[in-house]
């Protein structure tokens, strides 16, 4: 479930933005369970895979034009709109972390 299933344009993941939610599944299962990891993991995949606009979210106000931001619980999704029919996931950031460490590299 990586990919993005809308048939209006395609979603895909950033090997950047995998490991970020790797190692946010790995947090979560360290110090809740298993089960809590997956459920963040599936919220994240599901309003990402639910976009229906591709300018739907708000501008990051850190990072400005061109890239959008999700926010799904303490996590910020950062996207941009590629051709106007792919959607770049980029970045997938725990807010609660430094915010020095909120940098596209």
């Amino acid at each position: 479930m990586i990919e993005g299933n809308n048939p209006s344009y395609d979603i895909i993941w950033d090997h950047s933005a995998k490991e970020d939610l790797r190692l946010i599944f790995e947090f979560n299962k360290s110090k809740f369970s298993n089960e809590f990891a997956q459920k963040i993991n599936i919220e994240i995949y599901e309003v990402v895979g639910n976009i229906v606009f591709l300018k739907q979210w708000q501008k990051d106000e850190i990072l400005g034009e061109p890239y959008r931001r999700i926010v799904v619980r303490h996590y910020k999704v950062i996207y941009r709109i590629s051709d106007n029919k792919t959607i770049r996931i980029l970045m997938v950031f725990d807010v609660r972390q430094d915010p020095s460490k909120y940098k596209l590299e």
